[in-house]
């Protein structure tokens, strides 16, 4: 059995200095069961706590019991342990898509709460293997990498995920729990054939593709202050995407054929506008991108309204945080007349395409007057709110140029 690989993927990615817990997705299945064991023996030796996180998706009559008693497996095992549950109605419709979406988005929530950067995730050369099987058969469904930002946004920010059992097959992990004595939980929605996933495992989807080598990061790029992002023209689709994500703040990159057309242009000598993705491109001897403020008239950057000491994400580009007094946060667009004489001089260092979807910090009882984080950090004042721009960070990590915990 390839464990090598597997403690190799641990040193590799994550930080022994780190007095960080390092949080674990757990169901109480094999697959996690394995990798919970796994991640605690790397972890002791490095007086590191492990924090096993699990779900109720609240879809089987029996899911609140089997999730109690994964935590208290978890707990047996010398792991800390918490309860997350997605509540509320499930859609009729893209049930595993937004159950997905639900999972992820508890899970990175609640391994930032913790203090925890890295999000270890069991997924096996199996499920690489069913993933193949699923977009042979029309899904879109995504190849899992080792190392990657969190997929949700803005919950996943500043969470990373490690998969280190791609190299191991779910028969060649269970025959090692069944070695050990070990039991573990099946989910029946495993053989449910409604879900592809499920069909895809029913046909024997077992043997382990090659996986995706992934894109080097970028020769060179600039992202300034405000989060507008410049890269050379002959710049490869992958960064594109992930510039156009980042710049516009939302959760999905662009693919097929809009995203292949733009890099089409970008490859020729055409000076040229354009907006994708909720992105603005302009293309000169090099391309900016930056948020496109049209949004706001299709329902973007919208307003976001936080209480004293409240923190929150507006527009997916910006972490805000409120000071003494409620602020709204809305795009600077049609709102300049409200700032000081000092910060609309400031303006000029900004790129005029910009300007408009920037946040403005509209504090309450200061009858209109707002004020603009220029610098992408603090507001002087004490007391008043602050933000920072969430783009360079994001931007990083999705070019893979954050690819261990220490450089995290």
């Amino acid at each position: 059995m390839r464990l090598g690989q597997v403690r190799a993927a641990l040193d590799r990615r994550l930080d022994p200095a780190s007095h960080a817990p390092i949080a674990v997705g757990f169901s109480g299945g094999g697959d996690s069961l394995f990798l919970l064991k796994t991640v605690l023996d790397w972890a002791r030796p490095r007086g590191r706590s492990v924090l096993a996180l699990v779900v109720d998706h609240q879809l089987q009559p029996d899911s609140a019991r089997w999730t109690a008693e994964a935590v208290a497996k978890a707990v047996g095992f010398g792991a800390e342990a918490r309860a997350l549950v997605w509540t509320g109605d499930k859609p009729r419709t893209g049930l595993p898509a937004a159950a997905r979406r639900a999972r992820h988005a508890l899970l990175a929530a609640a391994a930032r709460q913790a203090g925890a950067r890295v999000l270890v995730l069991g997924h096996t050369a199996s499920d690489l293997a069913e993933g193949a099987a699923m977009r042979v058969a029309g899904s879109s469904v995504s190849n899992p990498r080792e190392w990657a930002p969190s997929p949700v946004w803005p919950e996943g920010r500043g969470v990373f995920v490690l998969r280190p059992l791609l190299s191991l097959t779910r028969a060649e992990i269970r025959a090692c729990l069944a070695g050990e004595g070990e039991t573990w939980f099946d989910d029946p929605a495993n053989l449910d054939l409604r879900y592809a996933r499920a069909r895809a495992r029913a046909h024997g989807a077992e043997a382990a593709p090659n996986v995706r080598i992934q894109c080097e990061p970028p020769r060179s790029f600039a992202v300034d202050s405000v989060g507008v992002i410049r890269l050379p023209r002959d710049v490869a689709p992958a960064h594109l995407a992930a510039a156009l994500l980042c710049a516009s703040g939302t959760e999905r990159p662009p693919r097929g054929e809009r995203l292949a057309r733009l890099v089409d242009r970008l490859r020729s000598e055409e000076t040229f506008a354009a907006t994708l993705a909720g992105a603005r491109i302009e293309a000169g001897e090099a391309v900016l991108i930056c948020r496109d403020a049209g949004e706001a008239e299709r329902g973007g950057l919208a307003r976001l309204d936080l209480s004293p000491g409240e923190l929150g994400v507006w527009d997916g580009r910006w972490e805000v945080i409120a000071g003494d007094a409620a602020v709204a946060v809305v795009p600077l667009k049609g709102r300049a007349s409200s700032l000081a004489i000092g910060q609309r001089g400031g303006l000029a260092g900004v790129a005029a395409v910009a300007r408009p979807s920037l946040p403005l910090l509209m504090r309450e009882g200061r009858d209109g007057a707002g004020e603009l984080p220029l610098d992408g950090s603090e507001l002087a004042a004490e007391g008043e709110g602050r933000a920072r721009s969430l783009v360079l960070d994001r931007f990083k990590a999705a070019v893979g140029l954050l690819d261990q915990e220490s450089v995290t």
